[in-house]
């Protein structure tokens, strides 16, 4: 009887100390990723997407933690608009950033409408850096059927409206739920800004542009994580 409960006592040691282990990995392996950014000698160009929702940014301490550029919301759908936009173009600015601006497509609402709405947020010039659209909402819940070809078409006109206002071709910042139901990639040719934490995207099918390495960094520009972005060099 005594062998049994010592033998069960080495277990439970045993049993206690591998937790303790796994807990221990977990615990350094959700700090490396908070705080990981890609290294810089193979992707030197490097920055981050900013929007109202991360409040109020420090630039100058994005600029000191090594970004390059900021893509910075500013517009969804056909009448949202981000209330931080002008203000964070003109600090972003100021910290000797580069910046782009970002629109939140909405497959459910007309192009021309949400075209109308980013040009009004966003001024024409030449030293912007080109426009990104974000496509992550699905047409699934539309009020009216959109079918898929109507939203490639649809989208088509998007980008075509909003070139022509800044003079530079889009880039499509692409989820994988989006090209997983529309397969846009191919469809239309244009740069690629995907998505994965840590690891590098390959659900388009063909090489990025820009890939947001970390959704989630932690810093000290602001109280909010970062989403880290890196460039194809």
């Amino acid at each position: 009887m005594a062998r049994r409960r010592t033998s069960s006592r080495t277990q439970l040691r045993w049993l206690g100390a591998i937790l303790l282990i796994v807990l221990i990995a977990a615990v350094a392996g959700w700090w490396h990723l908070r705080h990981w950014q890609p290294n810089r000698s193979s992707y030197p160009v490097q920055g981050i997407e900013i929007s109202a929702v991360d409040g109020k940014v420090d630039w100058r301490a994005v600029k000191a933690i090594g970004a390059d550029f900021a893509y910075i919301d500013a517009s969804a759908s056909a009448f949202a608009r981000d209330p931080s936009f002008a203000r964070n173009l003109v600090e972003a600015r100021a910290a000797k950033l580069q910046v782009g601006a970002v629109h939140r497509y909405d497959p459910c609402q007309p192009a021309e409408r949400q075209a109308a709405n980013f040009i009004t947020v966003v001024p024409r010039e030449a030293a912007l850096l080109p426009p990104a659209v974000e496509l992550d909402m699905l047409a699934e819940n539309c009020p009216l059927k959109v079918g898929d070809a109507k939203v490639e078409s649809e989208l088509m006109t998007f980008v075509n409206e909003v070139e022509t206002h800044t003079g530079k071709a889009m880039i499509l910042k692409l989820s994988s739920t989006f090209e997983q139901r529309y397969h846009i990639a191919h469809a239309i040719d244009r740069n690629l800004w995907l998505e994965r934490d840590r690891y590098q995207p390959d659900y388009a099918g063909r090489p990025w542009t820009m890939w947001t390495a970390n959704s989630g960094l932690e810093n000290e520009a602001g109280s909010r994580a970062l989403r880290w972005i890196v460039v194809q060099p």
